[in-house]
């Protein structure tokens, strides 16, 4: 996908996770039956395919298409262009809310925590410490800002390093915010993800940060996945947009959490 043009390129994530979540839900399909469901040529949903069993999401055998396992998260390429314009607005507020100067940030993976560093662009005197591939390649364009990539296990879904070696990485440095991102955010649940090593390895993050500020569109907001990343009390901040269910808001204000809404 490295020839395509953004909008090019964004169609081509759309259709991609279209057809993944088609035959995730139906466990199987036909070639030709996605053929008719995208609208476009038997070549371009073949090189389609070809990329989502390149990535083992799929498997194709005599004309029928067959998913690859359970996925709870689709991988982060394929997230990038859902709820774009709320993740962006999320993201500006978010950068907003942090003060000049010289200082240390820590960022999780994530599509709303990339619209958090891009917001914050070229500041002089800023350090981002993370342990996403994606948010480290995006801090590095801009020269002024330090960026500090943790090791770890590489997780293939959200290009996140966790384990030990990033939990190392996040206790040598204390940070005057941590911008993270979640799966889902309730009062009740914390702040979760789908997976536990990468609950872990940002519970560290949080734990060494001055100020916790959770991004998310508001379809996190009420829900609770699998694993605890922080509790609610650890929270300073959640900024959100304004698709989020008005009763899970209140009971996270409630819990002393300050809501803003993008």
């Amino acid at each position: 996908m490295d020839n395509d043009t953004p909008d090019v390129g964004r169609k081509r994530r759309d259709r991609m996770r279209d057809i993944l979540e088609r035959v995730r839900e139906q466990g199987s399909t036909t070639t030709d039956e996605l053929i008719r469901a995208c609208g476009v040529s038997a070549a371009t949903v073949r090189r389609d395919l070809s990329e989502l069993e390149a990535r083992g999401l799929v498997q194709r055998s005599y004309g029928r298409v067959e998913a690859v396992g359970v996925l709870p998260e689709l991988p982060v390429v394929m997230r990038a262009s859902e709820a774009d314009a709320a993740k962006r607005a999320v993201g500006r507020l978010a950068a907003r809310l942090l003060p000049s100067g010289r200082q240390a940030v820590a960022v999780s993976g994530g599509t709303t925590t990339m619209e958090v560093v891009r917001a914050l662009g070229d500041r002089n005197g800023l350090t981002v410490i993370t342990n996403a591939v994606t948010i480290a390649l995006e801090v590095s364009r801009s020269p002024r800002v330090k960026t500090i990539l943790t090791g770890g296990t590489l997780r293939a879904t959200s290009l996140e390093a966790v384990g030990p070696l990033a939990e190392a990485a996040f206790s040598a440095f204390k940070v005057t915010t941590a911008f993270l991102g979640t799966d889902g955010i309730s009062a009740a649940g914390g702040v979760t993800t789908h997976d536990d090593t990468e609950a872990r390895t940002n519970g560290v993050m949080v734990t060494h940060a001055d100020r916790v500020v959770v991004v998310c569109d508001g379809s996190k907001v009420g829900r609770q996945t699998m694993a605890r990343m922080a509790d609610i009390g650890d929270v300073s901040v959640l900024v959100t947009d304004e698709h989020a269910p008005r009763e899970a808001l209140e009971q996270i204000a409630a819990a002393g959490v300050e809501v803003l809404i993008a």
